[in-house]
């Protein structure tokens, strides 16, 4: 059964093209926003939009979300200005480089810190505020990549392999309160993250990948592959067997 739209919107990374469509997908419900983003400029063209486009009331923060000691303020600062939150978003990542990553150990970490790390930070005290409120949606954007290794990402795969873990057990844990914890895991899609990637057939758009999420909300869905048909394609390749995959150039 679908459930209400949300009306009190938390996006955390709100500037990149699936967060920022998702906002839209969301306006019909005269949603009221709080916006989370370390780029200044590209954070108020956002608030700009969702104005002209009839949202309620739309606040930002400006916060490179890497620093995990200024989480506790930012969420003062949403629950001051929302009220309460509906929904919470989580929606920034970086795909850093492979080959610097299986190299150094420092740039290993700085990607596992950036897409895992400084997450469960920010999954903990929304896991723990939604929790105790009883309610309401924790959304997180993990990725296909998470689902196997594979020698061309595994250091970027292993960030949302283990996002999906936590994810799972935060789950778990916190269903039973009501609340609807989502796992995200799109495929390609046209953002700036991918643009030196040759776009092909399995490349989808933001406006795509956010009608799939906004679906999922109102379905109370715990996990969804979008768009759809990733989920049989990581089927099949998570039912590779090891001896074949691990000479596979993937």
């Amino acid at each position: 059964m679908s459930k209400p739209m949300p009306r009190r919107i938390l996006i955390l990374g709100a500037t990149s093209a699936i967060a920022s469509a998702v906002a839209r997908e969301l306006l019909a419900s005269h949603a009221q926003f709080f916006l989370v983003a370390r780029n200044t400029e590209k954070l108020d063209s956002v608030r700009k939009d969702l104005l002209t486009r009839g949202a309620g009331a739309v606040t930002t923060c400006v916060l490179d979300l890497d620093n995990t000691a200024a989480h506790e303020q930012m969420f003062s600062a949403a629950l001051q200005a929302l009220g309460s939150i509906d929904l919470a978003l989580i929606a920034y990542a970086v795909s850093g480089n492979q080959n610097e990553a299986q190299t150094s150990a420092t740039a290993a970490a700085a990607i596992l810190h950036t897409n895992f790390i400084s997450t469960v930070s920010l999954i903990t005290w929304l896991a723990n505020y939604f929790e105790n409120a009883h309610r309401g949606t924790l959304a997180v954007i993990s990725s296909v990549a998470g689902d196997r290794g594979r020698k061309s990402n595994y250091v970027y795969g292993a960030s949302k392999g283990a996002l999906n873990v936590f994810l799972d057990g935060v789950r778990n844990r916190i269903d039973r309160a009501g609340v609807q914890v989502l796992t995200i895991r799109p495929g390609f899609v046209s953002t700036p993250m991918t643009a030196h990637l040759p776009q092909g057939p399995l490349f989808a758009s933001p406006a795509h990948v956010a009608r799939g999420i906004v679906k999922a909300v109102a379905a109370n869905k715990d996990v969804v592959y979008v768009p759809g048909f990733w989920r049989p394609i990581m089927f099949i390749i998570r039912s590779i067997p090891e001896f074949v995959f691990k000479k596979l150039n993937l």
